[in-house]
């Protein structure tokens, strides 16, 4: 028995040894944004080597040798200094991501995400209070750090009301928040925000390739009930178990319930929600409809390219009903402080930017990108590797990179340049190797120290367990990670595998000039 529990410590011991690294290595890493700065420098000093040293390949397309570029001759630094404030302007997410923060702030200021919330949450039946709560967190993602700020805190109010342990409702709604932070019903800031790195990504390959905001959004969809039922398993087979009953003094809390105004402002918007969606099915639908594309297409109707436009004038128009009803919105004033206060949010994106956008135009100009993803598809096709080894691989370097870097832009930004024309030369799609970084980086999101609200959430579970730490966080969240990350995995590959769309007009396989 002693040899046993000196295994166990030993074990533990080694555990806590590793998450003690990853916490200094984490925390040693500059700020995103230095970092980006630091990987233009970097590709403009990499672009020299690799042109005094020949590096070159051909393309697979046209068959002609394609030569590393030297960034740091006279003809590249002329134009680094003439396209500097274009290669920011021109960024592919930075528009998207503004435009689309301007509706969803009028939704948040206005309060209708907030009392939908929690009208989802309080109208649950409590066998389905857990899922309930997790599918909520799940969704929360749409207004960008809603389910941090205003989720996990309620789950733990409403798991201690109903006698059960509140850390065990933080922690679910924590990983449905952060775990299925890549899942959802609807499009948030994140699937623009991806689908701009990844055009820029994918036109190393295809310069008319473009990645559209929807372009996982049928698996996401899928993804969310899936999410939902294994974080919904683990708490009530894993975690609850191990928590035990809660012996703590908190007191417990009264939940505040929608008064009449806020339930008359959400029967409003509701009626607002279909109004849009007839209008868009009445303009869609029909062969001849306002909103075909060319040719009379659905698929590429504007509504799905011009999709960010969409969900400001729905998100916009919901939220202004609302808070006109609930008398939020008293004059105009008052709507663009939503939008204003919306926009403070982005002052570090648009710093970050900045650098990002710098390094992915080195990048692309110097031909690294190109180079290196032809020898690497190169080499993956002369060792034989299947499609699932190559999903298998990018899950996991993308989830072991997510423990330190949070921002999953950031990685996309220097993943997406590199895996994704490799993923098209071996005739996979880019929507698929989004949907596959995707996955690797939600998983080990509630994890990760790197991620930005973790410190927050160990304030939560101080409030009902004062010795709880860094330590207490991972061990109540690793199952979560665990399981997501094997079961989430196997579906994606199963999709993959079935030739199954990853949403409108997003095929698995790449068939462009390539091919």
């Amino acid at each position: 028995m002693e040899q046993s529990n000196s295994t166990v410590e030993a074990k533990k011991g080694m555990l806590a040894y590793f998450l003690s690294l990853v916490e200094k290595g984490g925390n040693a890493l500059p700020h995103p944004a230095t970092l980006f700065a630091l990987f233009a420098g970097f590709v403009l000093v990499f672009s020299w080597v690799g042109f005094m040293l020949g590096w070159s390949a051909k393309h697979p397309a046209t068959a002609e040798e394609v030569m590393v570029v030297n960034l740091l001759s006279k003809e590249s630094i002329h134009r680094i200094f003439t396209e500097l404030v274009r290669n920011y302007t021109g960024f592919a997410p930075l528009g998207i991501v503004m435009v689309s923060l301007l509706g969803i702030g009028i939704a948040e200021s206005s309060g209708l995400i907030s009392a939908a919330v929690r009208l989802l949450v309080a109208k649950a039946p409590r066998k389905l209070l857990t899922y309930v709560i997790v599918l909520a967190g799940i969704i929360s993602n749409t207004a960008s750090d809603l389910g941090y700020v205003l989720i996990i805190p309620m789950a733990g109010l409403i798991f201690h009301a109903v006698g059960r342990h509140p850390i065990a409702g933080m922690a679910a709604a924590f990983a449905g928040v952060s775990g299925g932070f890549s899942a959802n019903l609807f499009i948030g800031t994140i699937d623009p925000l991806l689908a701009g790195l990844s055009t820029e990504s994918a036109t190393i390959i295809d310069e008319n390739y473009k990645v559209l905001p929807t372009s996982n959004y049928y698996f996401m969809a899928a993804s969310t009930f899936l999410v939902a039922f294994l974080v919904t398993l683990v708490t009530h087979k894993v975690v609850e178990p191990r928590l035990g009953t809660y012996k703590g003094d908190v007191p417990v809390e009264a939940m505040h319930p929608l008064n009449k105004l806020e339930i008359k402002g959400l029967k409003w918007t509701l009626i607002v929600f279909l109004a849009w969606i007839l209008l868009i099915a009445f303009t869609t639908l029909p062969e001849n409809g306002f909103f075909r594309g060319k040719d009379n297409s659905l698929l590429h109707s504007p509504l799905l390219e011009g999709f960010i436009t969409l969900l400001f004038l729905m998100a916009g128009s919901m939220g202004f009903v609302y808070g006109r009803i609930t008398g939020k919105f008293k004059k105009d004033a008052d709507l663009i402080k939503g939008m204003t206060e919306s926009f403070k949010t982005l002052a570090g994106f648009l710093v970050l930017v900045f650098f990002a956008a710098q390094f992915v135009a080195f990048f692309k100009w110097s031909h690294l990108g190109l180079v290196f993803a032809i020898k690497g598809a190169a080499l993956l096709q002369e060792i034989n590797i299947g499609l699932v080894p190559l999903i298998l691989i990018f899950v996991v370097l993308s989830a072991v990179l997510n423990l330190f870097m949070g921002s999953a832009s950031a990685k996309w930004a220097i993943l997406g340049p590199v895996f994704i024309p490799m993923f098209m030369l071996l005739g996979y799609s880019p929507e698929l190797s989004q949907a596959v970084f995707r996955v690797g980086d939600s998983v080990t999101n509630i994890i990760s120290p790197m991620m930005s609200f973790f410190a927050l959430i160990i304030v939560y579970f101080e409030k009902y367990d004062s010795k709880s730490g860094l330590g207490t966080l991972i061990s109540t969240m690793m199952p979560y990670s665990i399981v997501l990350f094997v079961v989430w995995t196997v579906m994606l590959i199963v999709w993959a595998l079935l030739n199954i769309p990853l949403g409108p007009g997003a095929p698995i396989l790449y068939q462009g000039p390539i091919m």
